[in-house]
């Protein structure tokens, strides 16, 4: 949550002209709900259970295409299905700092530091496993898109 994926999705979407595909927004979509409405109303063993769906759908039906996952989903689905599955590594005091007031409203599990910083060190080395390539999110946008694409 938080590193970065989808504003590097759309750059790599620019520099390679592939599709892009958002795990959360095609949820969203598909539920007619936002995200934080489905953990609320339904409950996160329901919207895991959307994300396997996802994760199946992309990996039987989608090639050649570039995938921004929901921050959970590497713990609950074998995401290198889906293909090369890169990380991009911040450490949780750098998340924060990007993350306005409006932002952390809208990420239900980060409505509260404390737990917020404890899900995120319980799911550090399952992020790093879960990935083919581990990308250090710090730098620009440009190097990280072409760090990328230089691996694709």
């Amino acid at each position: 949550m938080g590193s970065g994926k989808s504003t590097i999705a759309r750059a790599l979407h620019k520099k390679s002209r592939k599709m892009i595909l958002d795990s959360d927004v095609c949820i969203a979509f598909s539920e007619n709900s936002s995200i934080s409405d489905i953990f609320q109303n339904y409950g996160e063993s329901y919207f895991r259970e959307l994300e396997r769906d996802f994760c199946r759908f992309v990996a039987q039906n989608v090639q050649n295409a570039i995938i921004s996952t929901g921050g959970g989903m590497p713990m609950f689905c074998d995401v290198k299905t889906m293909g090369k599955v890169f990380f991009l590594h911040l450490e949780f005091e750098a998340i924060l700092a990007r993350l306005n007031a409006e932002e952390l409203s809208k990420r239900p599990l980060f409505a509260q530091k404390d737990s917020a910083h404890k899900l995120y060190n319980e799911r550090l080395q399952t992020y790093k496993n879960s990935a083919h390539h581990c990308i250090d999110a710090t730098r620009s946008i440009a190097q990280i898109t072409a760090e990328i694409h230089s691996l694709l």
